[in-house]
């Protein structure tokens, strides 16, 4: 029937597909089920994602037919085949973008829309079309106006879709349906033939330009120009370890979390996924983090991708300008400094996760360690030869003069807690980060450091190695509650990997945060949320980048392999994992998750290959990858 309810997917069932505008998640059912536009952060057109019954949904599947899925090599272009009895159907769809440009390989133009091919490719086979959108969130049952028979308009609120096939499209009437019109088609295709259908978005207000009749071989060439934009971007990339064709592809996932009209980075694609099927920690991850933002940079950096943290860094000088004391942990993705958080009481949840919110409360927190995460953006990007400006400089040397005014503050740290501030380790060790790279920068742009700097730089140094009065790093000073995001103090070069306190806080951290499956939770002490939550997977590749440094490189490289399997039939990782079936929970796809993934098998990589130094010195990870990578390109 037209109108039959469908199981809801579960999280690790979806693809991405994206223009580095906006994206979209794909279910194994080839449903659309989750796609903002025309900003990453904009209401929902569909959210089937967040409300299986109103949400709305874009969907072309094939009966109970089997599917298997790929990307097409190198691109963010989604091929789904279905195999029945009588013949088997291809389905490729993407999000078009406009050629590429190798004079601004930052720069993306976008249609506004999703494209799906759909083929036939032996017997015969019939492909269920089903568009229904609801506007904002499910709150707009748009009207459905039918242009022609391959062509209709959907309307409502300040949102309009044109739908284009090559075949015939069908109106299903409200009175049929529980959930408004529906736009229908069952196309019957025999070996050979192939169908076309295009949405493309656009505001209400703006008369449609879209043709009534199907134009197949404008559609052919933006799929044709969607996949040569993907490969001529990522033939940048210079990784030569390991694991090579999983950090391609999640090279690639945090290429398409990039917003290009203003080089902003998303923590993920998501809002309101949960972190416990059924609870209420439900966070809207569609904005740009400080943290999240350098971290998934430096990543790409490493890799040889630069045009990202060129883009990225003038972001930065709009959305952070003004006085460095009134940095932000996360703006929008133009910049935006107000994103007040709301509760959607009109949507189920996705598994009945309530509430769902849009917005995020923690933008006003105080977080010590974003400082840290920056300065060492910046000092990596100068290292590599970029160039730190005038203004640039009085904007991060303010950065340090801040952080030397507050780092004997609490916190609500790294995790966001919605408790009482404290005195997070990680955070300290951060801004002892942000101190010594402030003094690094100084000394490699010539430039005078700040009066404090250095005095300030031994006490934190003096702090945080006697919060490990225990023997080992705790989370917070004076307590022995554990935390796995002090696994970062050795990354950043303030204790080395092979210290007996590090060794000790590796024990004790698999002790008290991993189950029998070795993956760990970020933390089991309260933080002011109720409810639980699943194995963070970016602790775990804390572990495997620590061990490999190590040089406990048989242990990392086992628990690298143990990651590398829970990424779904397509190489998407969420934010967790249910460490007992390896469910994926959280927003998806995570930036934070491909970040580590890329960074992990390049220390594992590297140190299976004697490249990384055993020494006994403290060594900032990120930097010795960067001079790894430096050193290569010079002998070529």
């Amino acid at each position: 029937m037209a109108g039959e309810e469908r199981p809801r997917s579960a999280i690790g069932d979806y693809a991405l597909i994206g223009d580095c505008h906006t994206s979209a998640l794909v279910s194994r059912t080839g449903s659309i089920d989750w796609l903002c536009f025309p900003r990453p952060d904009s209401p929902a057109v569909f959210c089937h994602l967040l409300d299986d019954q109103h949400g709305g949904n874009f969907a072309v599947r094939v009966g109970e037919a089997d599917c298997s899925r790929r990307y097409l090599q190198d691109t963010n272009v989604l091929v789904t085949t279905w195999a029945g009895p009588e013949g088997t159907l291809e389905v490729t769809d993407c999000m078009p973008v406009g050629p590429w440009d190798p004079a601004r390989p930052g720069a993306v133009s976008t249609h506004h829309s999703v494209l799906r091919r759909v083929r036939c490719l032996e017997g015969r086979g019939t492909a269920k079309v089903r568009v229904t959108p609801r506007f904002e969130y499910g709150l707009v049952v748009p009207r459905l106006r039918a242009v022609s028979p391959w062509a209709a308009e959907f309307m409502g609120g300040a949102s309009s879709l044109s739908v284009r096939s090559t075949h015939p499209l069908e109106r299903w009437e409200a009175h049929t349906l529980r959930r408004g019109d529906i736009l229908a088609a069952d196309w019957d295709l025999r070996a050979g033939e192939e169908a076309w259908v295009s949405a493309v978005w656009a505001p209400a207000h703006v008369p449609a330009h879209e043709p009534v009749d199907a134009d197949v071989g404008k559609w052919s060439r933006q799929m044709d120009d969607t996949i040569a934009f993907w490969r001529s971007w990522l033939a940048g990339c210079r990784y030569d370890g390991d694991h090579a064709e999983a950090v391609r592809r999640s090279a690639l996932v945090l290429k398409a979390l990039t917003y290009a009209p203003t080089g902003a980075v998303l923590a993920a694609a998501t809002t309101s996924l949960p972190e416990d099927l059924g609870g209420s920690r439900n966070w809207d991850y569609r904005y740009t983090w400080i943290r999240d933002a350098t971290l998934t940079l430096t990543a790409l950096f490493v890799l040889g991708l630069r045009s990202e943290a060129e883009a990225f860094k003038e972001w930065m000088e709009r959305s952070g300008a003004g006085r460095p004391q009134d940095l932000q942990i996360m703006y929008g993705v133009a910049g935006e400094r107000m994103l007040p958080e709301v509760e959607l009481d009109h949507l189920r949840g996705h598994a009945g996760s309530r509430p769902v919110r849009i917005g995020n409360g923690a933008v006003k927190q105080l977080q010590l360690d974003c400082y840290g995460q920056l300065l060492e953006a910046a000092y990596l990007f100068a290292r590599a030869g970029h160039e730190i400006t005038a203004d640039n400089w009085n904007f991060l040397s303010g950065l340090a003069d801040v952080c030397c005014e507050r780092w004997r503050q609490p916190d609500q740290g790294i995790w966001e807690m919605r408790d009482d501030p404290r005195h997070f380790v990680h955070s300290k060790a951060s801004c002892w980060l942000a101190l010594r790279r402030a003094v690094q920068l100084a000394d490699l742009l010539g430039r005078p450091p700040g009066k404090r700097w250095a005095e300030e730089l031994d006490v934190l140094a003096r702090y945080v190695l006697d919060s490990a009065e225990s023997g080992y790093f705790p989370q917070a000073a004076a307590t022995r509650d554990t935390d796995a995001a002090v696994l970062l103090i050795p990354a950043f070069g303030l204790v080395a990997a092979d210290h007996p306190l590090i060794q000790h806080t590796i024990e004790v951290l698999r002790r008290e945060l991993a189950g029998p499956h070795g993956l760990l939770h970020r933390y089991r002490c309260g933080d002011g949320i109720t409810g639980g939550e699943g194995a963070f997977l970016l602790c775990s590749f804390w572990m495997v980048d620590v061990l490999a440094h190590a040089g406990r490189v048989d242990e990392a490289a086992e628990l690298l392999d143990k990651l590398l399997s829970l990424a779904n039939d397509v190489g998407i990782y969420a934010e967790e994992v249910d460490p007992d079936t390896g469910a994926h929970l959280g927003n998806t796809p995570q930036a934070f998750t491909h970040m580590a993934l890329v960074s992990s098998c390049a220390y594992v990589s590297a140190a299976r290959r004697g490249l990384l130094p055993a020494d006994g010195r403290p060594h900032d990870f990120a930097e010795l990858a960067l001079e790894r990578l430096m050193a290569a390109g010079e002998q070529a």
